[in-house]
C-alpha cells in the first residue's frame, strides 16, 4: 500500500479519511471510515461524505460504483488520475470471493474509448471499469 499522503491543500479530515483508506486492504464504506475514525471526532456520516467528495475530485481516492465503497489510488505518483495528471479511465478488478482490488489503467482502452466518444459527440465526464470475477489466489 502506499504510504500516506500529507499535502498542505488537504484539511484534517480529508488526511484522516486518505490514511484509513490508504492503511486498509479492502475497499472501505463511507460508514466504515466513519467507524474508525470516531476517536478522532468524526460523528457524522457528511464529515466522512464531504471529505469523500474532495478526495475524489483530487483522483487520489476512487470510488467503486457496484459496491458503494472507497479505495485509495494505487497509481497516485503516475498519470492516470487525480489533480494535475491526465484523466483517464480508471479500471478495476474485484474479486467477488476474498474482495481485493486491483486497479490499473490501460493507454490503449483510454484511446478506443476516446475515438467511440468522439466519434458520437459524446464528451465523458468520468470512466470507471470494474471487472468482477476471481482473483488468481481464490480461482487456485
Amino acid at each position: 500500500m502506499n504510504a500516506p499522503v500529507s499535502s498542505p491543500s488537504l484539511t484534517k479530515n480529508q488526511t484522516l479519511v486518505f490514511d484509513v483508506l490508504s492503511r486498509s486492504e479492502a475497499p472501505m464504506s463511507a460508514y466504515t471510515i466513519l467507524d474508525k475514525l470516531r476517536d478522532h471526532g468524526f460523528r457524522a456520516p457528511l464529515q466522512v461524505y464531504r471529505a469523500l467528495d474532495k478526495l475524489t475530485e483530487l483522483g487520489i481516492v476512487h470510488r467503486l460504483e457496484s459496491l458503494n465503497a472507497f479505495v485509495a489510488c494505487a497509481h497516485r505518483e503516475s498519470t492516470c488520475c487525480g489533480a494535475g495528471h491526465g484523466h483517464g479511465t480508471v479500471a478495476f478488478a474485484i474479486c467477488e470471493s476474498c474482495g481485493q482490488v486491483s486497479e490499473f489503467h490501460d493507454h490503449e482502452v483510454d484511446h478506443r474509448l476516446g475515438d467511440w466518444a468522439r466519434g458520437r459527440g459524446f464528451r465523458p465526464a468520468k470512466t470507471t471499469i470494474e471487472i468482477r470475477g476471481l482473483c488468481r489466489g481464490c480461482a487456485a
